[in-house]
């Protein structure tokens, strides 16, 4: 297993796409804080960069690395491994390799201009939506033996969660209005992984003051150390729960 891991990350550090990848965040983030003058200003933009930026990316560089990689599967899972170690290898060395370079392109800026709580707040959230959507790659790649139905999929998941998502939301506000929907917003949150980054990092940087009386139920769901623990836990099943179904599908499946 840890070969299959070691090879699959070194593997991933020498594309050239996440060789890239990783020195457009470096230079996005130092440019941002560069610009700056106050650091909580820095974040908060940094903040809408990965929200929109590492999702994306993570989530079609995933599903493109496990279709270029059928043959490679395809003749480990011909020796003498469990399908289950195989996967679960290639889910760890993406994840590893990936996070890495979100470190790296992030992580350097943020301790070398703001080592604050939000800064390793950011870098938290960062990694957790890496790995959620590599999970959410994997299960995408394993139901489609089609490669351009398969990153056509991966495309469309990340607009749901990007987009389509916010807009349902505040469809169901506007209908609702009279209504009281501050608790039910907090379920919302939790039902799409980049929400739920984006209201937790809020109430870290104190943006979420301009919420209104929303905001204090954010707060008291999030802003405390049981908020931290709500939201790793929810993190954590966003992604157990797709990596889980993917698996038993790879277990199933005639390759």
């Amino acid at each position: 297993m840890n070969k299959i891991i070691k090879y699959v990350i070194v593997d991933i550090l020498r594309n050239k796409i996440v060789i890239a990848y990783t020195l457009c965040l470096l230079l996005l983030s130092m440019g941002l804080f560069s610009l700056e003058d106050n650091s909580d200003k820095a974040l908060v933009s940094l903040m809408s960069i990965v929200l929109f930026l590492v999702p994306l990316i993570n989530l079609i560089f995933s599903a493109i690395y496990v279709y270029n990689s059928n043959e490679f599967i395809e003749l480990l899972a011909a020796q003498p491994i469990q399908r289950k170690t195989l996967w679960i290898s290639i889910f760890c060395g993406l994840a590893c390799s990936l996070s890495l370079a979100f470190i790296i392109g992030c992580g350097i800026p943020i301790f070398l201009f703001s080592g604050s709580e939000v800064g390793i707040s950011l870098l938290l959230m960062g990694i957790f939506l890496s790995v959620i959507f590599i999970a959410i790659a994997l299960l995408a790649a394993v139901y489609n033996r089609d490669k351009a139905k398969g990153i056509g999929l991966s495309i469309l998941i990340w607009i749901y969660f990007a987009i389509v998502f916010d807009a349902l939301v505040l469809f169901v506000l506007f209908q609702f209005m009279d209504y009281p929907m501050e608790n039910t917003l907090v379920v919302l949150s939790m039902l799409n992984p980049i929400d739920l980054a984006r209201v937790f990092l809020l109430i870290k940087i104190d943006v979420s003051a301009l919420m209104g009386a929303t905001s204090a139920v954010f707060k008291n769901a999030f802003g405390s150390l049981k908020g931290l623990a709500l939201t790793v836990s929810v993190m954590t099943v966003w992604v157990a729960l797709p990596l889980y179904i993917s698996l038993r599908a790879f277990i199933k499946k005639n390759l």
